[in-house]
């Protein structure tokens, strides 16, 4: 009665979010570097953003199918 309508969303496909496979290699050094304190965690997230370039990302959003125009 109040006009309120239902939209359903799609289904959540990771492979259509660039961050998922980022945040998927971060955690996998993560767990290699094997750092248990908030400092050893901090540092070693420092290094590894340090080593993710924009020409990784870029390539992240084109497997995504997110290309310039």
């Amino acid at each position: 009665k109040a006009g309120a309508r239902l939209f359903f969303l799609p289904k959540y496909s990771p492979d259509l979010n660039p961050i998922e496979k980022l945040f998927a290699k971060i955690k996998h050094w993560l767990r290699e570097a094997q750092a248990r304190s908030r400092d050893a965690i901090h540092d070693e997230l420092r290094q590894i953003l340090q080593a993710v370039t924009p020409k990784e990302c870029a390539a992240y959003f084109k497997e995504a199918g997110y290309e310039r125009v």
